[in-house]
């Protein structure tokens, strides 16, 4: 009995301690959960506080998560081809680890174009301005967004960004031409991509020496791709836009055929100053209000007017001198009676150069980055342009094609060195300021004794960079006679009128009459309504433009009238079918579309 009672107790014991275990791991399993969900929480808020780092903007890190994990990366892009391509991107990722971008699919993702291997052939898009350079070519790796749970937590940009590549941010030419202008227009196209954007630099340069021009198009601070790593392993984009338009360059550098203006020059003048307009607005700059020339102002204001003028000479301090350039300044300041300033890009602030250049009446600068700055001249102002010794000014010519864009209205000029004894050389310089000592001496000797660059490609050749950084003695009468020729052919610079520009509607009503006078005569009349858009608009010569094209010819009669309708005899043929157009011109050669085009049974 008391054996039976002894082992009772030792069951109950057994009982209560294997609940009290029960319980107490339990209670562990409860904590280990619960101190797992701190840590997790913690987690996220270090990756939130992280993501606020980047920028002002507030992100809930759970929801960016799980929209990440649920809806993946989607893609919209704009452009056929790689080289006129701008894609948008939801939660677009990037390791730091692999340098690379990352697209998460998931059911929800979207990526168009779907363009499978040909993503590859070369690229999805060109990350800069220049076209089609292997250097500048976008592209992402693909994971399931069920590998995230394997992954390093990411870090979220809440901003909306802009991803691209700088071509060549140490050189102040590129700088504008390949990135501010481009940039500034491709934010003008994406009204989400505004003062608040940041833009995201990912060709791994460092800041260089114009990084705060690069600050003045958001008023968030840029990322360099070195930077990235700062913020984790993986970054996600919220939102972001990859690549930059092309519509605003007017030169290609000679990578495929020697350097020369764009084929299809899509920008004008007109854009160009806007864009420096508003970086001027950025840089808290005003321009002078600009001088109208022959408005029959009086005599008083005419001598103001002389008094504000001045000529604006570029000094450079290292390479390509101009020799004497002392003698040069009081040449200018005796032969056009007007006081002469000297700027230096390494001696003086972007601001204040800007500031100076933007009521400048006449640029003079050897060639080089620093006549980018001539797109902040006032219209009507005279860009002259000077070449060392062996250098055709018809082969280079990024200054003279940005003068010369329509609504520019700027007037240029080149001088070009032709005595050679004016021009010292520099042999055993680096070769990329011009140095020939690395080269086989028969090579040394060809280039020295050759007095005409060839055309050549981009971007090594050494005849070409040995001549460029020449210094010069600039020959003063020729220079003068060159300058004082050129200015003759300069127009005169009126007020501009929208007409000037404006291009005239399709002819409204075009109708046609036949009839057959004999068996080897008829008669066809055309008859049309002026543009819509003539009535309101004060055009100086209007003209129009008929094609007469007999069905199943190749080729078309063109006639060039002044009237809105008229009767065509000669090579009209009886019973014969004929295709007629019919467009309106103004002012000679600003062309107008073609109406629909008639078809006339005589």
């Amino acid at each position: 009995m008391r054996a039976s009672l002894a082992a009772c107790r030792m069951s109950v014991g057994a009982l209560l301690n294997g609940l009290l275990v029960s319980v107490v791991a339990a209670l562990l399993w409860k904590y280990s959960k619960l101190s797992e969900h701190a840590a997790l929480l913690e987690e996220e808020l270090h990756m939130t506080r992280q993501s606020q780092e980047l920028s002002q903007a507030r992100i809930d890190y759970h929801v960016a998560l799980q929209a990440l994990q649920e809806h993946g990366t989607r893609m919209v892009c704009t452009g056929k081809m790689h080289t006129d391509r701008i894609c948008r991107f939801d939660y677009l990722c990037y390791s730091s680890e692999a340098e690379e971008f990352v697209f998460f699919h998931s059911n929800s993702s979207v990526m168009l174009p779907n363009l499978g291997s040909r993503r590859f052939q070369p690229a999805l898009l060109d990350l800069s301005s220049v076209e089609d350079h292997n250097t500048q070519y976008f592209n992402f790796l693909e994971l399931p967004a069920a590998t995230l749970k394997f992954m390093p937590k990411p870090v979220f940009v809440p901003d909306v960004t802009l991803i691209l590549n700088r071509f060549n941010p140490d050189n102040l030419m590129h700088v504008f031409h390949d990135d501010l202008v481009p940039a500034f227009y491709t934010m003008r196209q994406y009204s989400d991509l505004d003062d608040e954007a940041r833009l995201v630099f990912m060709e791994g340069w460092g800041e260089g020496p114009h990084f705060d021009l690069y600050k003045l198009l958001s008023s968030k601070q840029p990322l360099l791709k070195e930077q990235l790593r700062n913020f984790g392993k993986l970054m996600c984009f919220t939102k972001s836009y990859v690549g930059l338009s092309k519509m605003t360059t007017w030169y290609q550098y000679g990578f495929v055929q020697p350097q020369g203006p764009k084929a299809n020059i899509l920008v004008s003048g007109n854009e160009i100053r806007q864009f420096a307009k508003a970086l001027m607005e950025k840089m808290n700059l005003t321009r002078v209000e600009e001088v109208e020339k022959g408005d029959g102002s009086s005599e008083g204001k005419k001598d103001k007017e002389k008094k504000d003028e001045y000529i604006v000479v570029f000094s450079r301090s290292t390479t390509r001198l101009i020799l004497n350039e002392a003698e040069l300044i009081m040449a200018l300041a005796q032969e056009f009676q007007m006081r002469v300033v000297t700027l230096s890009l390494e001696e003086q602030s972007f601001s204040s150069i800007v500031q100076m250049i933007s009521s400048a009446t006449i640029l003079v600068s050897m060639h080089g980055a620093q006549l980018i700055t001539s797109l902040f001249l006032p219209r009507g102002a005279v860009v002259v342009e000077l070449f060392p010794f062996a250098v055709n000014p018809e082969h280079y010519t990024p200054y003279k094609t940005l003068a010369s864009l329509p609504g520019m209205d700027l007037h240029y000029i080149s001088w070009r060195n032709n005595n050679e004894e004016n021009s010292i050389t520099h042999p055993d310089r680096p070769w990329e300021q011009g140095g020939i000592a690395h080269l086989e001496k028969e090579e040394q000797e060809r280039i020295k004794m050759s007095k005409d660059v060839p055309r050549h490609l981009c971007c090594r050749n050494p005849e070409w960079l040995f001549r460029i950084y020449q210094d010069t003695l600039v020959d003063i009468p020729s220079f003068l006679e060159v300058l004082k020729d050129g200015m003759k052919t300069k127009p005169s610079l009126r007020k501009s009128k929208p007409s000037g520009t404006l291009h005239p509607g399709r002819v409204r009503e075009p109708q046609c009459q036949t009839s057959v006078q004999t068996s080897n005569e008829a008669k066809l009349t055309v008859s049309w309504q002026i543009p819509w858009n003539l009535k309101y608009l004060k055009v100086r010569e209007v003209k129009y433009e008929v094609w007469i094209q007999e069905q199943g010819e190749n080729t078309y009669m063109p006639y060039i009238l002044p009237q809105q309708n008229y009767t065509f005899s000669e090579n009209i043929k009886p019973f014969t079918t004929y295709l007629v157009w019919v467009r309106c011109i103004f002012n000679k050669n600003i062309l107008g579309p073609f109406a629909d085009v008639l078809t006339c049974r005589t």
